[in-house]
Protein backbone atom coordinates (compact mmCIF):
# COMPACT_ATOMS: atom_id res chain seq x y z
CA UNK A 1 0.00 0.00 0.00
CA UNK A 2 1.16 3.28 -1.09
CA UNK A 3 1.02 6.28 1.13
CA UNK A 4 1.15 10.00 0.35
CA UNK A 5 3.66 11.65 2.49
CA UNK A 6 2.48 15.20 2.83
CA UNK A 7 -0.85 14.41 3.36
CA UNK A 8 -0.71 11.14 4.77
CA UNK A 9 -3.81 9.93 2.90
CA UNK A 10 -3.43 6.63 1.17
CA UNK A 11 -2.00 6.61 -2.72
CA UNK A 12 -4.19 5.45 -5.94
CA UNK A 13 -3.62 1.72 -5.36
CA UNK A 14 -4.04 1.64 -1.76
CA UNK A 15 -6.93 -0.01 -0.10
CA UNK A 16 -9.28 2.69 1.40
CA UNK A 17 -11.30 1.41 4.60
CA UNK A 18 -14.52 3.44 5.86
CA UNK A 19 -13.92 4.79 9.05
CA UNK A 20 -16.29 5.28 11.91
CA UNK A 21 -15.20 7.79 14.17
CA UNK A 22 -16.73 6.71 17.56
CA UNK A 23 -17.41 9.80 19.42
CA UNK A 24 -15.92 10.51 23.38
CA UNK A 25 -19.20 9.28 25.78
CA UNK A 26 -19.98 12.50 26.99
CA UNK A 27 -21.06 13.56 23.86
CA UNK A 28 -22.90 10.18 23.07
CA UNK A 29 -25.12 10.80 25.73
CA UNK A 30 -27.95 13.24 24.39
CA UNK A 31 -29.98 14.11 28.08
CA UNK A 32 -30.03 12.90 31.34
CA UNK A 33 -30.51 8.93 32.30
CA UNK A 34 -34.41 8.69 33.41
CA UNK A 35 -34.46 7.19 36.79
CA UNK A 36 -37.46 6.31 38.64
CA UNK A 37 -39.57 8.89 40.29
CA UNK A 38 -38.66 9.85 43.83
CA UNK A 39 -41.41 7.93 46.00
CA UNK A 40 -42.94 10.60 48.94
CA UNK A 41 -41.84 10.10 52.34
CA UNK A 42 -44.91 9.30 54.83
CA UNK A 43 -44.53 9.26 58.34
CA UNK A 44 -46.04 6.29 60.76
CA UNK A 45 -46.01 5.80 64.00
CA UNK A 46 -44.85 1.94 65.54
CA UNK A 47 -44.84 1.21 69.30
CA UNK A 48 -45.27 4.99 70.03
CA UNK A 49 -42.26 5.93 68.05
CA UNK A 50 -42.25 7.86 64.69
CA UNK A 51 -41.08 6.16 61.53
CA UNK A 52 -40.58 8.09 58.16
CA UNK A 53 -40.12 5.71 55.16
CA UNK A 54 -40.95 5.78 51.86
CA UNK A 55 -44.57 5.45 50.53
CA UNK A 56 -45.27 1.86 49.55
CA UNK A 57 -43.01 0.05 52.80
CA UNK A 58 -44.52 -2.84 53.91
CA UNK A 59 -45.11 -2.31 57.75
CA UNK A 60 -42.55 -5.29 58.09
CA UNK A 61 -40.06 -2.97 56.64
CA UNK A 62 -40.64 -0.43 58.71
CA UNK A 63 -40.21 -2.48 61.41
CA UNK A 64 -37.21 -3.54 60.55
CA UNK A 65 -36.01 -0.34 59.49
CA UNK A 66 -36.73 0.76 63.35
CA UNK A 67 -34.92 -2.74 64.53
CA UNK A 68 -38.14 -4.12 65.61
CA UNK A 69 -37.62 -7.86 65.64
CA UNK A 70 -40.85 -9.29 63.29
CA UNK A 71 -41.30 -12.88 63.29
CA UNK A 72 -41.76 -14.76 59.73
CA UNK A 73 -42.34 -18.01 58.43
CA UNK A 74 -43.55 -17.85 55.03
CA UNK A 75 -42.04 -14.25 53.79
CA UNK A 76 -38.66 -14.42 51.60
CA UNK A 77 -37.71 -10.96 50.04
CA UNK A 78 -37.38 -12.69 46.75
CA UNK A 79 -41.10 -14.28 46.70
CA UNK A 80 -44.24 -12.45 46.65
CA UNK A 81 -45.93 -12.25 50.14
CA UNK A 82 -49.01 -14.56 50.62
CA UNK A 83 -49.89 -13.96 53.86
CA UNK A 84 -50.23 -17.35 55.26
CA UNK A 85 -48.35 -18.34 58.10
CA UNK A 86 -49.94 -15.14 60.28
CA UNK A 87 -47.31 -14.85 62.80
CA UNK A 88 -45.89 -11.30 61.50
CA UNK A 89 -49.68 -10.25 62.41
CA UNK A 90 -49.59 -6.44 64.12
CA UNK A 91 -52.14 -4.80 65.40
CA UNK A 92 -53.47 -1.35 63.61
CA UNK A 93 -55.13 1.51 65.13
CA UNK A 94 -58.75 1.45 63.16
CA UNK A 95 -58.42 -2.05 61.74
CA UNK A 96 -60.83 -4.78 62.85
CA UNK A 97 -58.87 -7.50 62.19
CA UNK A 98 -54.99 -7.96 62.87
CA UNK A 99 -52.81 -7.22 59.56
CA UNK A 100 -49.96 -9.24 58.15
CA UNK A 101 -47.00 -6.86 58.50
CA UNK A 102 -45.10 -8.25 55.55
CA UNK A 103 -47.95 -7.59 52.56
CA UNK A 104 -49.58 -4.27 54.21
CA UNK A 105 -48.23 -1.22 53.01
CA UNK A 106 -47.70 1.99 55.19
CA UNK A 107 -50.05 4.82 55.10
CA UNK A 108 -49.47 8.25 56.20
CA UNK A 109 -50.08 8.80 59.95
CA UNK A 110 -50.70 5.09 60.73
CA UNK A 111 -50.49 3.73 64.12
CA UNK A 112 -49.20 0.44 64.61
CA UNK A 113 -48.11 -1.88 68.16
CA UNK A 114 -46.27 -4.74 67.01
CA UNK A 115 -46.38 -6.01 71.06
CA UNK A 116 -50.01 -5.30 72.08
CA UNK A 117 -51.18 -8.57 74.65
CA UNK A 118 -53.80 -8.75 71.38
CA UNK A 119 -50.62 -9.21 69.01
CA UNK A 120 -48.85 -11.18 71.29
CA UNK A 121 -52.09 -13.90 71.82
CA UNK A 122 -52.30 -14.34 68.09
CA UNK A 123 -48.66 -15.21 67.76
CA UNK A 124 -48.29 -17.32 70.54
CA UNK A 125 -51.62 -19.55 69.68
CA UNK A 126 -50.42 -19.80 65.75
CA UNK A 127 -46.63 -20.73 67.33
CA UNK A 128 -48.56 -23.47 69.57
CA UNK A 129 -50.59 -25.15 66.73
CA UNK A 130 -47.61 -25.35 64.52
CA UNK A 131 -44.94 -26.70 67.19
CA UNK A 132 -47.61 -29.36 68.46
CA UNK A 133 -48.39 -30.55 64.82
CA UNK A 134 -45.45 -30.09 62.84
CA UNK A 135 -41.40 -31.25 63.31
CA UNK A 136 -40.04 -27.75 63.62
CA UNK A 137 -36.49 -29.27 65.01
CA UNK A 138 -34.52 -27.75 61.65
CA UNK A 139 -36.53 -24.49 61.21
CA UNK A 140 -33.45 -22.50 62.93
CA UNK A 141 -32.31 -20.50 65.79
CA UNK A 142 -35.31 -17.71 64.89
CA UNK A 143 -38.14 -20.07 65.88
CA UNK A 144 -36.59 -20.91 69.35
CA UNK A 145 -36.02 -17.38 70.31
CA UNK A 146 -39.79 -16.47 69.14
CA UNK A 147 -41.25 -19.50 71.06
CA UNK A 148 -40.10 -18.80 74.35
CA UNK A 149 -40.40 -15.13 73.62
CA UNK A 150 -44.24 -15.75 73.43
CA UNK A 151 -44.19 -18.47 76.32
CA UNK A 152 -45.48 -20.89 74.02
CA UNK A 153 -46.48 -24.21 75.46
CA UNK A 154 -47.76 -26.71 72.78
CA UNK A 155 -48.33 -29.59 74.88
CA UNK A 156 -51.67 -28.21 76.25
CA UNK A 157 -53.14 -29.90 73.73
CA UNK A 158 -52.01 -33.26 74.43
CA UNK A 159 -49.55 -35.93 73.22
CA UNK A 160 -49.49 -36.26 69.16
CA UNK A 161 -51.10 -38.38 67.63
CA UNK A 162 -49.45 -41.87 65.80
CA UNK A 163 -47.79 -40.81 62.74
CA UNK A 164 -49.89 -41.55 59.56
CA UNK A 165 -49.01 -44.26 57.18
CA UNK A 166 -47.24 -44.36 53.79
CA UNK A 167 -49.79 -42.36 51.48
CA UNK A 168 -52.21 -42.22 54.02
CA UNK A 169 -52.50 -38.46 53.95
CA UNK A 170 -52.02 -38.32 50.45
CA UNK A 171 -55.78 -40.28 50.24
CA UNK A 172 -57.41 -38.50 52.73
CA UNK A 173 -60.76 -36.57 50.65
CA UNK A 174 -60.66 -33.00 50.64
CA UNK A 175 -62.65 -31.35 53.20
CA UNK A 176 -63.39 -34.70 55.33
CA UNK A 177 -60.97 -34.14 58.30
CA UNK A 178 -61.50 -36.73 61.04
CA UNK A 179 -61.17 -34.61 64.34
CA UNK A 180 -59.19 -36.03 66.58
CA UNK A 181 -60.89 -37.62 70.43
CA UNK A 182 -59.60 -34.35 72.06
CA UNK A 183 -56.90 -36.10 74.12
CA UNK A 184 -54.12 -35.82 71.83
CA UNK A 185 -52.31 -33.30 69.30
CA UNK A 186 -53.67 -34.10 65.47
CA UNK A 187 -49.96 -34.25 63.19
CA UNK A 188 -48.92 -34.02 60.04
CA UNK A 189 -46.22 -36.83 60.88
CA UNK A 190 -45.68 -39.28 57.75
CA UNK A 191 -42.70 -41.04 56.15
CA UNK A 192 -40.48 -38.83 53.99
CA UNK A 193 -41.23 -39.72 50.55
CA UNK A 194 -37.51 -40.57 48.82
CA UNK A 195 -38.06 -41.15 45.09
CA UNK A 196 -35.50 -39.70 43.71
CA UNK A 197 -31.76 -39.21 43.73
CA UNK A 198 -31.94 -35.39 44.62
CA UNK A 199 -34.16 -34.30 47.22
CA UNK A 200 -36.50 -35.77 49.68
CA UNK A 201 -39.61 -34.41 51.03
CA UNK A 202 -40.71 -34.62 54.37
CA UNK A 203 -43.96 -33.08 54.77
CA UNK A 204 -44.02 -34.21 59.04
CA UNK A 205 -42.20 -30.62 58.55
CA UNK A 206 -44.07 -28.57 56.04
CA UNK A 207 -46.13 -25.43 57.85
CA UNK A 208 -47.64 -25.08 54.21
CA UNK A 209 -45.65 -21.68 53.70
CA UNK A 210 -46.13 -21.67 49.86
CA UNK A 211 -42.71 -20.98 49.57
CA UNK A 212 -41.78 -23.96 47.04
CA UNK A 213 -45.54 -23.40 45.41
CA UNK A 214 -44.05 -19.40 44.65
CA UNK A 215 -40.24 -20.31 43.74
CA UNK A 216 -42.32 -23.11 41.41
CA UNK A 217 -44.67 -20.83 39.69
CA UNK A 218 -44.06 -17.23 38.90
CA UNK A 219 -41.85 -16.23 41.12
CA UNK A 220 -38.99 -17.95 39.59
CA UNK A 221 -39.36 -21.50 38.04
CA UNK A 222 -42.57 -20.89 36.44
CA UNK A 223 -42.71 -24.85 36.09
CA UNK A 224 -46.12 -25.10 38.25
CA UNK A 225 -45.43 -28.61 39.08
CA UNK A 226 -47.17 -28.73 42.87
CA UNK A 227 -49.59 -26.26 44.58
CA UNK A 228 -51.64 -27.14 47.75
CA UNK A 229 -54.52 -29.63 47.61
CA UNK A 230 -56.60 -30.24 50.21
CA UNK A 231 -58.94 -28.43 52.61
CA UNK A 232 -58.14 -27.28 56.21
CA UNK A 233 -55.80 -29.73 58.19
CA UNK A 234 -55.28 -32.07 55.64
CA UNK A 235 -54.14 -29.70 52.97
CA UNK A 236 -51.10 -30.90 51.41
CA UNK A 237 -47.64 -30.17 48.80
CA UNK A 238 -49.05 -31.81 45.54
CA UNK A 239 -48.02 -32.59 41.90
CA UNK A 240 -50.79 -32.43 39.64
CA UNK A 241 -53.51 -35.14 40.17
CA UNK A 242 -51.06 -36.46 42.91
CA UNK A 243 -48.80 -38.22 40.44
CA UNK A 244 -45.28 -39.78 41.39
CA UNK A 245 -43.04 -36.51 41.43
CA UNK A 246 -40.49 -38.65 38.70
CA UNK A 247 -43.55 -38.64 36.60
CA UNK A 248 -44.91 -34.59 37.12
CA UNK A 249 -43.82 -31.70 35.57
CA UNK A 250 -40.87 -31.83 38.41
CA UNK A 251 -37.53 -30.27 36.55
CA UNK A 252 -35.42 -30.83 39.34
CA UNK A 253 -34.56 -27.57 39.89
CA UNK A 254 -33.96 -27.71 43.84
CA UNK A 255 -35.77 -23.94 43.62
CA UNK A 256 -38.26 -25.43 46.60
CA UNK A 257 -35.63 -26.93 48.89
CA UNK A 258 -33.61 -23.37 48.29
CA UNK A 259 -36.94 -21.22 50.27
CA UNK A 260 -38.00 -24.32 52.17
CA UNK A 261 -37.64 -22.73 55.89
CA UNK A 262 -37.78 -26.09 57.88
CA UNK A 263 -36.01 -28.59 56.15
CA UNK A 264 -39.31 -30.09 54.35
CA UNK A 265 -37.40 -30.40 51.30
CA UNK A 266 -33.95 -30.94 51.33
CA UNK A 267 -30.85 -32.62 49.67
CA UNK A 268 -31.09 -36.48 49.41
CA UNK A 269 -27.12 -35.92 50.59
CA UNK A 270 -27.88 -33.98 53.41
CA UNK A 271 -31.07 -36.41 54.44
CA UNK A 272 -28.70 -38.95 54.01
CA UNK A 273 -25.97 -37.84 56.24
CA UNK A 274 -28.38 -36.60 58.89
CA UNK A 275 -30.01 -40.29 58.82
CA UNK A 276 -26.45 -41.60 59.12
CA UNK A 277 -25.63 -39.00 62.32
CA UNK A 278 -22.92 -37.58 59.96
CA UNK A 279 -24.09 -34.44 59.14
CA UNK A 280 -21.98 -31.19 61.12
CA UNK A 281 -22.43 -28.29 59.92
CA UNK A 282 -19.67 -26.68 62.12
CA UNK A 283 -17.31 -28.63 60.02
CA UNK A 284 -18.22 -27.22 56.30
CA UNK A 285 -17.00 -24.88 54.45
CA UNK A 286 -18.44 -22.44 52.18
CA UNK A 287 -16.85 -21.51 48.99
CA UNK A 288 -18.27 -19.22 45.95
CA UNK A 289 -17.98 -19.66 42.44
CA UNK A 290 -19.48 -19.54 39.55
CA UNK A 291 -20.97 -22.53 37.99
CA UNK A 292 -19.46 -23.88 34.91
CA UNK A 293 -22.21 -25.22 33.02
CA UNK A 294 -23.56 -22.19 30.79
CA UNK A 295 -22.47 -18.20 30.09
CA UNK A 296 -25.52 -16.92 32.89
CA UNK A 297 -22.86 -16.46 35.61
CA UNK A 298 -24.91 -17.56 38.23
CA UNK A 299 -22.67 -17.78 41.62
CA UNK A 300 -22.80 -21.06 43.48
CA UNK A 301 -22.07 -21.60 47.42
CA UNK A 302 -20.36 -24.99 47.79
CA UNK A 303 -20.88 -26.36 51.03
CA UNK A 304 -17.92 -28.87 51.53
CA UNK A 305 -17.71 -31.48 54.64
CA UNK A 306 -14.42 -33.59 54.88
CA UNK A 307 -13.48 -32.80 51.00
CA UNK A 308 -17.03 -33.37 49.76
CA UNK A 309 -19.38 -30.93 48.27
CA UNK A 310 -22.70 -32.00 50.40
CA UNK A 311 -24.80 -29.30 48.71
CA UNK A 312 -25.15 -26.08 46.98
CA UNK A 313 -27.06 -22.81 47.19
CA UNK A 314 -27.02 -19.41 45.90
CA UNK A 315 -27.11 -15.72 47.83
CA UNK A 316 -30.61 -14.48 48.09
CA UNK A 317 -28.76 -11.10 46.99
CA UNK A 318 -27.45 -11.97 43.94
CA UNK A 319 -28.83 -9.90 40.89
CA UNK A 320 -28.62 -13.31 38.93
CA UNK A 321 -30.05 -15.82 40.70
CA UNK A 322 -31.96 -14.20 43.65
CA UNK A 323 -31.41 -17.59 44.88
CA UNK A 324 -32.71 -19.41 42.43
CA UNK A 325 -30.61 -22.30 40.13
CA UNK A 326 -31.35 -25.19 37.68
CA UNK A 327 -30.98 -28.88 37.97
CA UNK A 328 -26.72 -28.80 36.89
CA UNK A 329 -25.95 -25.67 38.97
CA UNK A 330 -27.57 -27.06 42.02
CA UNK A 331 -27.56 -30.77 41.52
CA UNK A 332 -24.72 -31.24 38.95
CA UNK A 333 -21.58 -31.30 41.43
CA UNK A 334 -21.02 -35.04 41.44
CA UNK A 335 -18.11 -34.30 39.03
CA UNK A 336 -15.95 -32.37 41.08
CA UNK A 337 -15.56 -35.96 43.03
CA UNK A 338 -14.71 -38.12 40.04
CA UNK A 339 -15.52 -41.49 39.32
CA UNK A 340 -15.54 -44.09 42.30
CA UNK A 341 -14.84 -47.93 41.55
CA UNK A 342 -18.47 -48.08 41.84
CA UNK A 343 -19.02 -45.80 38.50
CA UNK A 344 -16.29 -47.84 36.70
Amino acid sequence: MSIDRTTGSPGPLAWNPTVIKVPPLAARVSGPVPLAPPRRLVDVTIDGQLVRVPEGTTILDACRARGIDTPTLCYLETLAPVNVCRVCVVEVEGSRVLVPACSRAVEPDMVVRTDSERVRLSRRMVLEFLTSSVDLSLAGPDLGRWLERYGTDPSRYGQPTEPAGEGERDRRHPGHHQPSDGARAATVHQPVKVDNDLYVRDYSRCILCYKCVEACGVDAQNTFAIAVAGRGFDAVISTEFALPLTESACVYCGNCIGVCPTGALMFKTEHDMRDAGTWDETRQTVTETICPYCGVGCVLELHVQDNDVVKVTSPLDHDITSGHLCIKGRFGYAFVKGPTPHDR
